[in-house]
């Protein structure tokens, strides 16, 4: 009796101990898949954030260069008409004939329209600049150089505009023969002229340095700038 009765102890005992380990490993599993889902989650969520702030990203900065972009093609088509402003003023005082005058005055007004719209675009598209440093902590580098290029379209495009009303008010004083309200405008345009030269070179190495700018890694957040 005494026998069986310790086989049986043993087999209750060896019984319980498995169920034990069963119940053990089954908890065991049930906190690991718990933890599995848990951090599924989070990475869901860290690579949804990801998707996000590269998407608001790139469409700011898009935006933001399309703007700029635009503000550019727009003061080529300004500076077109400058020089066709000169070279009637120029055909003006050689010949001293009122139809030459008429289109330094026409294409001044043209000219300014242009630079104005370009200024515009110039000042419309930093904002977007700004707007997209807030979802990346790796460009503001490369940011903030589109803003400072941005500011320095603004200068040379309403240095240009200022020149452009300087000599269209000289042409009209010049179909009055108003010499001496001439040579004071002239004065003033030649200025004018001098400082957009210096600002010309300002902008034309703001935009070298963008076209260095090769490309952005996907990595908006890393805490660093591409070699």
């Amino acid at each position: 009796m005494a026998r069986l009765f310790d086989k049986n102890m043993l087999m209750m005992t060896v019984a319980v101990m498995v169920g034990v380990i069963v119940i053990t490993f089954f908890i065991a599993d049930i906190v690991n898949q718990s933890k599995i889902e848990t951090i599924t989650e989070e990475h869901v969520v860290e690579i949804d954030d990801i998707n996000s702030r590269n998407e608001n990203f790139t469409d700011y900065f898009l935006r933001g260069s399309v703007t700029i972009d635009s503000g550019r093609e727009v003061r080529e088509v300004g500076n077109y008409y400058f020089d066709f402003a000169l070279f009637w003023y120029n055909t003006a005082l050689a010949n001293m004939t009122n139809a030459s005058i008429d289109k330094c005055i026409e294409n001044c007004w043209s000219a300014m329209a242009e630079y104005q719209k370009s200024y515009n675009k110039f000042d419309n598209s930093k904002p977007y600049f700004e707007e997209a440093k807030i979802y990346t902590d790796r460009y503001d580098e490369v940011l903030n150089h589109y803003v400072k290029f941005a500011v320095s379209g603004q200068n040379i495009t309403i240095l240009r505009y200022n020149a452009s009303n300087y000599l269209r008010q000289i042409a009209e004083n010049l179909s009055i023969g108003d010499i001496e309200n001439i040579s004071l405008l002239m004065n003033r345009f030649n200025e004018t002229t001098g400082l957009y030269d210096e600002e010309l070179e300002t902008y034309d190495d703001l935009k070298d340095g963008i076209d260095t700018f090769m490309y952005f890694d996907p990595d908006r957040n890393v805490n660093k700038y591409p070699e």
